[in-house]
């Protein structure tokens, strides 16, 4: 509307109650679409926001996998009984991997191998078995595949090779800080070991 017709209806508004009330009423309704408007944009935003950070964190969790683990016994005394022997610290496992590398006590010899880990109270959680390979002096057993631990705390890893008696270390399951709330079983898929 031009500005000059503007001044003839701006006087008519201020002297006109009717009028005036039906241009009020006109303006509550265009700033109620105005804030629904701003209101759909506000949660479009909000849904993109969510659905990027979801994403983020799952390339995170994806990255977490894809980590790797050496348990070292090169210089460990292996417990041939359930008993943890006392005078060495436990090893150390992060809840989440998807290589395991074990390196075996000096001079084991290549082959066949069998790797478990159990509970203090004897339930299992994971049980898998592979081949190790001699490489500069070092007897490895190298396992891939997708391995989640949902249980921390003291368990035991036991090592043999069939049919010898398991060789038992001290474990402990560490939970990322990120996966604090789960706590209750390992489920472990591993891929059967493959040389190192």
């Amino acid at each position: 509307m031009p500005l000059a017709e503007v001044e003839r209806w701006l006087d008519h508004l201020g002297s006109c109650s009717p009028c005036y009330r039906d241009f009020t009423e006109l303006r509550k309704v265009r700033e109620a679409q105005r804030r629904r408007t701003l209101f759909a944009v506000a949660a479009g935003i909000l849904v993109v926001i969510g659905t990027a950070g979801w994403v983020l964190i799952q390339q995170h969790n994806e990255t977490v996998l894809s980590q790797a683990a050496v348990l070292d016994l090169r210089n460990r005394s292996a417990s041939r009984s359930p008993e943890q022997n006392l005078g060495e610290p436990p090893l150390e496992l992060r809840r989440r991997l998807s290589q395991l590398n074990i390196y075996l006590p000096l001079g084991s010899p290549e082959g066949a191998y069998e790797v478990r880990i159990v509970t203090t109270d004897g339930d299992t959680l994971l049980n898998i078995g592979g081949t190790a390979r001699l490489n500069d002096g070092i007897t490895s057993l190298q396992m891939t595949g997708k391995a989640s631990v949902a249980r921390h705390g003291q368990c035991t890893m036991q090592i043999r090779k069939p049919p010898a008696e398991w060789s038992s270390y001290p474990l402990v399951l560490r939970l990322a800080t990120h996966d604090a709330a789960f706590s209750c079983l390992l489920v472990a898929q591993l891929d059967r070991a493959s040389a190192f």
